[in-house]
């Protein structure tokens, strides 16, 4: 969600040009990315910028501090535009346009890789037995995908978390400019993945805003808030009646890449409720969900079934919801906690405790529920997405920098 680096990356686009820099790292220059992040501390904090030895992502730094080892592992590549995205490997020549030192950047292996052991001192420190292997791990989406049993091309993952998205598996190399590319953590796969900034965290900003009635019934009621909410929006026809919501509530990222796009409810009058206003941001975020999908069918991964992950999925109304919107079957894994699923998952694989990915998921990753499309309400839905399309279309001139 942090944009200002927006700057660096049109300035970088424009000297190195944009096809180039997407040519080499299938995805476009975003000040969400790393390579923005790396090049403001350059250009801002140089007494931290000067002091880098070697950049880690957030995993790799635990496995540095566990092992010693210095590593970065494969899904985690995409967040730096000097990494070639088809062989996997750093782009020297990238690094120099760029201005990043190649020094700066650590060995790549396999997410399911040893990098090492547990030492003496970490032990000391975090109560882990010596010798302890610790396996390299990956990129938060990609191992949630996994531990929603995601390893098939076409598979697809539905994030509903604090922010929302999908993961669409595919064993060939698909980039769009408007989406996300990165390698899977299961060996020989990439994902292309959607991300947006309105997922689950809207319905935590609205419930926190504008749920205190509900809040102040919780004892009454014997039901949180948030299931109150549910119950409200249940009541509402599909289509909110005309209320439609869109979910930028910190800019957009894919696909509209827009880090100054808004959030906007449109279509209130006096006759509308706070349960339209809820059921129309359940939709907004459904829509940004097949928004991305769309796009990702035309760049050729075409999602078969959705397996929905993340808090938003625990609301049987919103998964329908996205069901319906999307005209797609969604699946609910068991597990609440993909995410630390797919990295046990990946521990597992890596120390040969599972002997492979197929085995791993068909052990851990199990079905709870299954969500058809309903045709009626896809064909309202269908009428709605359009209006939601257009909204955007017909403000984004107005959403730019105050």
């Amino acid at each position: 969600m942090d944009t200002r680096a927006q700057e660096i990356c049109d300035r970088l686009n424009n000297e190195i040009g944009s096809e180039n820099i997407f040519n080499v790292a299938g995805n476009s220059l975003q000040p969400s990315y790393t390579t923005a992040k790396i090049l403001w501390y350059k250009e801002n904090m140089p007494e931290v910028y000067n002091k880098i030895y070697k950049i880690l992502q957030s995993n790799s730094f635990i496995a540095y501090r566990l092992t010693g080892a210095i590593t970065q592992d494969l899904s985690q590549g995409y967040g730096l535009h000097c990494f070639d995205m088809r062989t996997g490997t750093w782009d020297e020549v990238m690094c120099e346009k760029m201005g990043i030192p190649v020094d700066f950047l650590p060995e790549i292996v396999a997410c399911d890789k040893i990098v090492g052991t547990v030492t003496e001192e970490a032990a000391a420190q975090s109560g882990l037995t010596v010798g302890t292997p610790v396996v390299a791990g990956g990129l938060d989406a990609a191992c949630g995908t996994l531990g929603a049993g995601v390893i098939h091309p076409g598979e697809t993952q539905e994030q509903g978390g604090q922010a929302g998205g999908m993961s669409i598996c595919t064993d060939t190399y698909k980039a769009d400019p408007s989406l996300i590319l990165g390698y899977h953590v299961v060996p020989g796969k990439w994902l292309l993945q959607g991300g947006t900034t309105g997922g689950g965290g809207v319905m935590r900003w609205f419930e926190r805003e504008f749920a205190a009635y509900e809040r102040s019934r919780k004892a009454d009621t014997g039901k949180s808030s948030l299931e109150q909410l549910n119950e409200i929006a249940e009541a509402v026809p599909a289509g909110s009646e005309g209320v439609v919501f869109l979910p930028y509530m910190s800019g957009e990222r894919s696909p509209v890449w827009n880090p100054y796009a808004k959030g906007v409810f449109y279509g209130l009058d006096f006759a509308k409720t706070k349960g339209h206003m809820v059921r129309a941001c359940m939709e907004g975020v459904a829509f940004s969900l097949r928004h991305n999908l769309e796009v990702a069918e035309a760049a050729g991964a075409k999602a078969e079934v959705l397996r929905a992950m993340g808090g938003s999925a625990n609301s049987l109304l919103w998964t329908q919801i996205k069901a319906d919107v999307t005209g797609k079957a969604v699946v609910v894994p068991a597990s609440d906690t993909a995410t630390t699923l797919g990295a046990a998952i990946l521990a597992g694989v890596g120390v040969g405790f599972y002997k492979d990915y197929e085995e791993a998921v068909s052990m851990t990753v199990k079905e709870t529920r299954r969500h058809e499309p309903n045709p009626e309400n896809k064909e309202v839905y269908n009428k709605t997405y359009r209006t939601y399309r257009d909204l955007y279309e017909s403000l984004k001139a107005m959403m730019v920098r105050k």
